[in-house]
């Protein structure tokens, strides 16, 4: 069946940006409540500026609850409270919850594993030099992991992609649900193929930008 391009390209346009709005959303409130989370779990384990094993027991537990249970699964599973924060289960804004609700645990191990590169030496020299634990934290142990940070930043963007694709098959809108709607269910494979190329060519440039910026910071 020959695809009528004039009628598809404006829907493929359209479905391009749902998928960047929905990644924006949800990485920007993901990583509102993954980073200071990240850094939570980081200062309070054992040994850190501010241990305290029973807030990171219960921070580290619910991450890796979330963290396990896969996206298609917590979308369905959270569709209640999706409706009860943005009125539908369906479409664009309504993918944003569930996005963000799989995005924020992830970028929280992320955060984590970054902060636990910085070299404790560095943090014992502050603390020697009478620094308190927000000094160390805001002066030291972010701007030290900076770099590492954007990186992981941009691998959690990439998997926001991946989800973003993958909300289309219950109806979460973007490249995804264009792509089941028509490259697979009215079997339009050129759609399909649309589709893939767009969203290779969007993960593409957000490892070239992480990269370049992550290699910008490192040489300061």
């Amino acid at each position: 069946m020959q695809v009528n391009w004039e009628l598809f390209w404006p829907r493929i346009i359209e479905a391009t940006w749902d998928t960047v709005a929905m990644v924006s959303f949800s990485l920007l409130f993901a990583t509102l409540i993954g980073l200071p989370l990240g850094i939570i779990v980081v200062v309070t384990r054992k040994g850190h500026l501010l241990e305290h094993r029973a807030v990171f027991s219960v921070l580290s537990s619910i991450i890796n609850v979330f963290r396990s249970v896969p996206f298609i699964i917590l979308m369905v599973a959270i569709i209640p409270f999706t409706r009860l924060v943005v009125g539908t289960s369906i479409g664009t804004a309504a993918a944003v919850v569930p996005l963000v609700v799989f995005a924020a645990p992830y970028i929280a191990r992320l955060v984590e594993s970054s902060l636990l590169e910085v070299e404790p030496g560095v943090i014992e020299a502050a603390e020697s030099m009478g620094a308190g634990p927000w000094q160390i934290i805001f002066g030291i142990l972010i701007p030290e992991a900076l770099s590492t940070l954007v990186l992981n930043i941009t691998i959690a963007t990439i998997g926001l992609v991946g989800a973003s694709a993958m909300a289309g098959a219950v109806g979460g809108g973007g490249l995804g649900d264009l792509a089941i709607a028509y490259g697979y269910q009215r079997f339009e494979t050129s759609v399909m193929i649309v589709t893939v190329i767009i969203l290779v060519v969007m993960v593409q440039g957000l490892q070239t930008a992480g990269n370049t910026l992550s290699k910008i910071i490192r040489r300061r």
